[in-house]
């Protein structure tokens, strides 16, 4: 197939909240969308639903003209005519594959087909796909909401026409200005895999420590430079639910993993979950607001909220204030005190995680930074932060701690390469 591929009109599959924000993503760079769902009353409402979400999906009001409800009934003439058809139907492989053969008849030849998945592989896809479409179809995984966030991860396989994977790299760079990350077909890919690992280490850290939720948020969010929301906070804004299930699916297929058992749902999840309290969709997670408006904290040592507090841990203000995050990671994991110990070790067990997915989730340490920079708001990425900690010192101080050392990181050591970057 010769790379004079053109995307002009693009097809989304599914009108719900991802989708619909994915056709104004398009919108806003002036490009004609269709948005598919199994009726025109519903991919209407998805649309208009734009104009009611935060932060706002469209640049311009008028930017929602560009985008057509459509229903698979009435409307494959839409089909035909898109160079892309981008499906974003829930997480459901026998969903996905239903939708496929519903639309496999009417995609034009050069036309691109791809998957907004969090998680599912394409090797779980591909042999349910008429033989017509293996090799135009690819894992377009942005991240949410997709009109703020920089992250794009591409997935491909041996199935995969190069000249369909350059045209979605060049054209998601360059039209849509995403940050392109390559992932292995893995399950949840790059971002999600570390991302979640991260989340999910900090809370049954925080729980084996005994820090409070306030303290790990604390010391897992500006201060070392990843966003306010740090850890619990983000877990709320995620939604407990969804959290649950993209840590399931790791749990599930990477049996593998040598930190798998961190995937494994802790109950403080699982009693806040059984209450309704998903996190900020529900008014209440392992935060909330009262009836007075005022924010209160979860306590899961007696499953109750009381009012959060001003905390005081007793860190360097100079130290902690002065804008040198490379300074402020070195602080935290010298603190000698269960501060220290803890950020220690979610920072270390981090590190290593990320080391262990190498080859397994990306061939090159810099797509995991990028992934964390761009799909998590995080400042740094984890071997950028190797990097200002030191190869060697951290190493030592992990083997103290009976850390398993990947291979490839001993014989940097070894060798001498002792940094990332």
């Amino acid at each position: 197939m010769p790379n004079t591929i053109k995307i002009e009109r693009i097809a989304v599959l599914g009108a719900g909240v991802m989708g619909a924000q994915l056709a104004g993503l398009f919108a806003n760079k002036g490009i004609r969308t269709s948005l598919f769902d199994i009726s025109i009353d519903v991919s209407s409402s998805g649309r208009e639903r734009l104009n009611t979400l935060k932060p706002p999906p469209l640049e311009k009001p008028e930017n929602i003209n560009l985008i057509t409800p459509c229903c698979y009934e009435n409307d494959m003439g839409k089909i035909e005519e898109a160079d892309w058809i981008i499906e974003a139907v829930p997480e459901n492989i026998d969903i996905k594959v239903n939708v496929y053969n519903k639309i496999a008849s009417s995609i034009k030849p050069t036309a691109i087909l791809s998957t907004n998945t969090s998680g599912i592989t394409l090797k779980e896809l591909i042999p349910n796909l008429p033989e017509t479409l293996k090799d135009r179809f690819i894992i377009t995984h942005f991240f949410n909401p997709p009109a703020y966030m920089k992250l794009l991860e591409l997935i491909k396989t041996k199935h995969t026409s190069s000249d369909i994977y350059d045209t979605m790299n060049d054209f998601a760079q360059n039209q849509l200005h995403k940050g392109i990350v390559p992932a292995s077909d893995t399950p949840n890919f790059i971002g999600n895999r570390v991302g979640i690992f991260g989340i999910m280490s900090a809370i049954k850290l925080a729980l084996e420590k005994g820090i409070t939720i306030q303290e790990a948020d604390m010391l897992t969010g500006k201060i070392c430079g990843r966003p306010n929301s740090a850890t619990f906070r983000t877990a709320d804004l995620i939604g407990l639910d969804i959290l649950k299930n993209v840590a399931n699916t790791t749990y599930k297929k990477s049996t593998h993993d040598e930190s798998i058992e961190v995937f494994k749902i802790p109950n403080i999840i699982e009693d806040l979950i059984e209450k309704g309290n998903l996190g900020q969709k529900t008014n209440g997670g392992f935060y909330k607001k009262n009836e007075a408006g005022d924010i209160e904290v979860y306590h899961p040592e007696n499953k109750n909220y009381a009012p959060i507090e001003k905390l005081d841990i007793d860190l360097d203000d100079d130290k902690i204030n002065n804008g040198d995050i490379n300074q402020r990671i070195n602080y935290l994991i010298s603190l000698d005190n269960k501060y220290g110990d803890f950020f220690w070790h979610s920072m270390s067990d981090m590190l290593l995680y990320c080391a262990h997915r190498i080859p397994e989730i990306t061939s090159d340490p810099i797509n995991i930074d990028n992934a964390m920079k761009w799909g998590f708001g995080w400042q740094l990425g984890p071997f950028e932060i190797w990097d200002i900690i030191g190869l060697t010192k951290s190493v030592d101080r992990m083997r103290s701690n009976n850390k398993k050392i990947p291979q490839w990181i001993k014989n940097k050591i070894i060798s001498k390469e002792l940094k990332f970057y």
